[in-house]
């Protein structure tokens, strides 16, 4: 009898352990889903927020090595801030002024790539359709239309700018304060654990995640300028007006894997067959930059960065869909980061555990002893 009562006790327990494990699960999945919106409704507030973490990392190598040079934290601080200013400078002057001259020019390079289109009447009467439509919006149609006049670019850049700086005032304070801070964070991090093993596992962690994500971002960018190299050349060699600005336009888009290279791909195709006379030769500059990305994609990034850096695609291509949805371009250029930044941490943390934690498991499966964190 006293069996049969122990083991209903123990049966009961089991099932509210259970319900509780299924209500914690679906109050997260509830969270996660929240997330994104939450996210997008104060991209003012996390959006520099993340872009500053981001930053941090990536800079605190270089205030580093500042510190170990002599210069005062603070200082070195601020050198690391002023190097990162002085490259977002350079690339705005290298690529802004020639892309406006260039914008310019649209009108004029969709009439010759619907001229294009019409010598080859088959296969592009849809393109044709859709181009003159263009040509229409952009002024070229000869019909009078009435047009219900909106504020313009410079209006719109106008009440936009404001905005623009003052987060990114506030983004390059945040970054500075948390490269200054980084030493003080450090310790406070390891040493208000409460035992040895688990300030041990922190340093690791911490360690890891900078590791990764400076390695990663630094070697892209290398690959990235020999890529804006290489593209700068071959856009010279074809006549491409403005090379650099082209060499910097896939050196920037090449940091979005996969939709950076196909944006490419359609503005050399949409130039080269605007400026161009024959079809052939229209298409030879994208053409060539496919052929570059293919071995550089393929072969060299690859080699270079090993398997230490390997990313499911599936996992790449929702994690762009889901930053760029919720942060737009700046969150598409954060998503790679964010995304290796969460695969150190659940090397560290374990995998998380779904399936388990519905039968009374561990969420995250603890790292055994044979399963040491990846380095």
């Amino acid at each position: 009898m006293t069996e049969d009562h122990d083991s209903s006790i123990g049966q009961v327990h089991a099932d509210s352990t259970r319900l509780q494990s299924i209500l914690i699960l679906i109050l997260g999945l509830g969270l996660v889903l929240a997330l994104p919106f939450v996210l997008k409704a104060g991209s003012s507030f996390f959006l520099p927020i993340a872009v500053a973490m981001v930053l941090s990392i990536m800079l605190s190598p270089l205030a580093d090595a500042f510190d170990r040079r002599g210069l005062p934290n603070a200082l070195g601080s601020f050198v690391a801030i002023l190097v990162l200013v002085a490259g977002l400078v350079f690339v705005i002057l290298l690529i802004v002024q020639p892309a406006a001259d260039l914008a310019r020019q649209l009108p004029n390079l969709i009439a010759s790539i619907s001229a294009h289109a019409e010598r080859v009447q088959g296969g592009f009467t849809v393109l044709t359709d859709v181009l003159a439509q263009a040509s229409r919006l952009l002024g070229q149609s000869e019909e009078n239309v009435v047009v219900v006049s909106g504020p313009s670019m410079i209006e719109q850049l106008a009440v936009a700018t404001p905005t623009v700086v003052l987060e990114s005032i506030l983004t390059l304070l945040m970054t500075y304060f948390l490269i200054e801070s980084r030493g003080r964070m450090r310790r406070r991090l390891l040493l208000d654990r409460a035992s040895f093993g688990a300030s041990m596992r922190a340093a690791r962690a911490l360690r890891d995640v900078q590791d990764r994500v400076v390695a990663y971002v630094s070697t892209v960018t290398v690959i990235n300028l020999v890529v804006g190299v290489v593209v700068a050349a071959g856009a010279w060699a074809c006549g491409l007006d403005a090379p650099v600005m082209w060499g910097g336009l896939a050196g920037l888009l090449n940091f979005l894997p996969y939709l950076g290279p196909l944006v490419m791909v359609g503005l050399l195709s949409a130039v080269g067959l605007g400026t161009s006379e024959t079809l052939a030769m229209g298409l030879l500059p994208a053409a060539l930059y496919i052929v570059l990305h293919a071995v550089e994609a393929n072969m060299i990034t690859p080699s270079i960065l090993g398997k230490r850096f390997t990313i499911n695609p599936v996992a790449i291509l929702i994690a762009i869909s889901y930053f760029s949805w919720i942060w737009g371009v700046l969150g598409a250029l954060l998503s790679v980061p964010v995304l290796i930044t969460l695969m150190a941490l659940f090397d560290h943390l374990g995998r998380p555990n779904i399936i388990g934690f519905l039968l009374g498991e561990p969420l995250f499966e603890p790292l055994t002893n044979d399963e040491p964190a990846a380095p």
